[in-house]
This record gives structure tokens, sequence and C-alpha cells, in this order.
């Protein structure tokens, strides 16, 4: 069952000048940098109240993000849902009729295994189920 927003990803050309925007901007802390090397992605985190912000930087031309970047330019590329049980979030999702990206989960960042659901069949969103590695 989902249990909350968990983040809300945002694809940045420069990880380095997006941390610089929240931190001095909007006085937020990034919390950890981190890269996920199997999304050829660099991330950052930042908490607000009970939901993240990730910013997203590409490590490789041809990462998911690079296209989305070159696709859509900077913002917001995904929004996540924390769920208690990720399998059956997405045997939920696809027998609703979702497409799934990911029929099995992965291990993302933060030490969280992720799947996504595809846009086309989610209004346009991203969509994202995180889960806590146990």
């Amino acid at each position: 069952m989902i249990q909350q927003i968990d983040h809300i990803g945002i694809a940045v050309k420069s990880l380095e000048e997006g941390v610089s925007y929240y931190e001095k901007t909007l006085g937020l802390k990034c919390e950890s940098i981190e890269e996920v090397a199997s999304q050829k992605v660099k991330t950052a985190f930042f908490h607000v109240g009970e939901v993240h912000i990730e910013l997203l930087e590409a490590t490789d031309p041809e990462s998911p993000i690079a296209k989305f970047l070159e696709k859509n330019g900077e913002g917001v590329h995904h929004i996540a849902f924390r769920t208690d049980n990720i399998t059956e979030q997405l045997g939920s999702a696809a027998a609703a009729g979702a497409r799934l990206i990911h029929e099995v989960p992965f291990e993302g960042a933060a030490n969280k295994l992720v799947a996504f659901l595809h846009p086309k069949s989610t209004h346009g969103v991203l969509t994202e189920f995180c889960a806590n590695k146990e």
C-alpha cells in the first residue's frame, strides 16, 4: 500500500548549480550526494517536511536523465511514492492497466528498492514506487 510521497525527482544539467540554488536561495541543506551507476545518474537529496527533493544529473549522455534533459530541459522528472510492499504495488498497478517500465524492483538511490511506471499509462507523469530494502 502507498504510504506517502517519498520524493520528487528534478532533472538538472549541473548538480553543483542545483545544490547551490536549493541551499543558497531556498535555505535547504543537502543531505547526501550519491552516484547510482546502474542508472547513469548522480543524485542529491534535500529533506523538506516529510518529502525529499531529489536532484538528478546525468553521468552519461545515453542515460535516461540525459535524454530527458535533451527533450524537455530541466524540471520535474518524476514523483515517487513510498510503499510498504513494492512487489505487490507493481502487481496492483499492472492489474489496473498501468504499463510497467520495471517488472522487478532494483536498487536505487538512498539504499531503496525502486521501480517505475511508464508515463504513457499514468497521465504523463513518470511514477516511481520505492521501498526500504529489508
